[in-house]
């Protein structure tokens, strides 16, 4: 019962991965030059810190999404052997495993 539930949120979590860190690179760096623009173009003192506090933030969580879908990418081995262990039956096997970390690295690469 358990690995009928696990496997498709497993495979789902597996899919998505490289297309995830795709959009949210693209979407994030595409902000930070927006708002990169918009410090350069600010005149008045207030409109420049508020531009610069806007860009810090927006910096400081594009980061942050990045560690937490790396952290992610470094657990899901883990979480899918639990998951195998948990349901006594093989949700994804080891090779799998490997294959989804090496499309990700391959598109982490393409990415930079």
């Amino acid at each position: 019962m358990f690995a009928q539930v696990a496997a498709p949120i497993v495979s789902l979590l597996n899919s998505l991965m490289a297309p995830l860190l795709a959009i949210v690179g693209a979407a994030g760096a595409l902000y930070c030059v927006i708002l990169g623009v918009k410090y350069a173009k600010a005149e008045e003192p207030q409109d420049r810190e508020k531009a610069k506090g806007s860009l810090k933030n927006a910096i400081i969580g594009f980061v942050l999404i990045f560690v937490l879908i790396l952290a992610l990418n470094l657990l899901m081995p883990q979480m899918i052997k639990w998951v195998n262990n948990q349901s006594g039956s093989t949700v994804i096997s080891e090779q799998q495993i490997t294959s989804m970390q090496n499309e990700v690295n391959t598109s982490t690469s393409k990415g930079n």
